[in-house]
């Protein structure tokens, strides 16, 4: 518990009680409540409960987000442009500060705050097709909304994201240069994954063709980033720092690989991973909901392809992870990113088994 000088209270949880003081005075917060808040794995968030408003407080990882002003003035443009082509959509944006600006820096952390949307909430697993119905319909109304926008303006916060092709090469990187113990207990990963290196030159012509669009792409699709109302209604998408110019397979291979199947990627039972098909027909009926005009028959053609390529690309991250010693993705036990690797080879092999 702290109080300021002007007898302002506030009740803390894991945040230093200097930098909560300068988050009071920036916001003209009093008498807030503090609360850790949600299961997100890269920002932390919490709510903040003052007086009669509440709102979604977060620090933005800048061990990912190298470079955190790009994410603000993204937000900036599409609130900008929502504001005036389009302010009947629910575009969530970050609550002016001080000097009107949006986001503010202590020490070397970056925190900005939104507003919490009332008798909403978030989902974290897809429980049924209405649900990935939802939430598809949801990610292609904001791309569909975002058409006239010039894409390009846009700035990359984390360059090469979905490049599938830097993916691979990376992947072939570590076979000759990772860890040689887990490169030989890998054999079979390794093969699977050079085996199916026709998706990578399908890949390739994909985004070369002269009819791929690039579009406002919001490049991390999980059912999480969608809000719902009380009757489970998809309401907006939120958590728009990875919000960049991209292809619709992004958006539609990362529901693809996080909706269809009844387990998530950190399964250690392979044996229950398997494709629901009426989950699948949920999401591109909820896509072509809002983008079926605006794909053309190429784009459209390759409706399917999005699953294959997000999935054998995660299951070569995971795996050049876990031959390079576990580097980047966080990992509780030994062999962690291996079985996640494991995982996402089934479910390519079962997703390209149904399709």
């Amino acid at each position: 518990m702290l109080k300021d000088k002007n007898k302002k209270l506030f009740y803390i949880g894991n945040m230093d009680e200097n930098i909560l003081q300068q988050l009071s005075s920036f916001y003209e917060w009093n008498n807030a409540t503090v609360l850790n808040f949600g299961t997100g794995l890269i920002n932390h968030t919490w709510k903040v409960i003052n007086k009669e408003s509440e709102f979604i407080l977060q620090k933005i990882n800048s061990n990912i987000f190298k470079e955190p002003k790009l994410i603000d003035d993204n937000l900036k443009l599409l609130s900008n442009y929502f504001n005036q082509h389009h302010p009947e959509y629910l575009f969530v944006s970050p609550i002016k500060g001080l000097n009107d600006e949006t986001m503010i820096k202590i020490d070397e952390n970056y925190f900005r705050c939104f507003p919490f949307i009332k008798n909403s909430h978030t989902i974290d697993v897809v429980q049924n097709p209405q649900q990935a119905y939802e939430a598809a319909n949801q990610f292609a109304k904001f791309t569909a909304l975002l058409n006239e926008f010039y894409a390009s303006q846009l700035k990359i916060n984390l360059p090469d994201f979905h490049n599938l092709s830097l993916r691979y090469h990376q992947f072939g990187k570590t076979i000759s240069n990772g860890n040689d113990t887990r490169i030989t207990e890998s054999k079979n990963e390794i093969d699977f994954i050079q085996s199916k290196q026709l998706i990578v030159k399908k890949y390739e012509k994909f985004i070369q063709h002269t009819e791929v669009k690039k579009r406002v792409t919001h490049h991390d699709t999980k059912i999480s980033n969608v809000l719902f109302n009380e009757s489970d209604k998809g309401l907006c998408v939120i958590d728009l720092d990875t919000v960049m110019p991209g292809y619709f397979i992004s958006d539609v291979g990362d529901m693809i690989r996080t909706y269809v199947c009844p387990v998530s990627e950190e399964e250690q039972d392979l044996n229950k991973i398997n494709i629901r098909a009426d989950f699948l027909k949920a999401i591109q009926d909820g896509y072509f909901s809002e983008m079926e005009n605006q794909l053309n028959n190429f784009e459209k053609d390759h409706f399917y392809f999005a699953g294959e390529f997000l999935i054998y690309m995660q299951a070569i991250r995971f795996l050049t992870d876990y031959l390079n010693n576990d580097i980047y993705y966080g990992c509780k036990y030994e062999k962690h990113n291996l079985i996640r690797a494991q995982n996402q080879i089934i479910l390519l092999q079962q997703y390209q088994l149904s399709i």
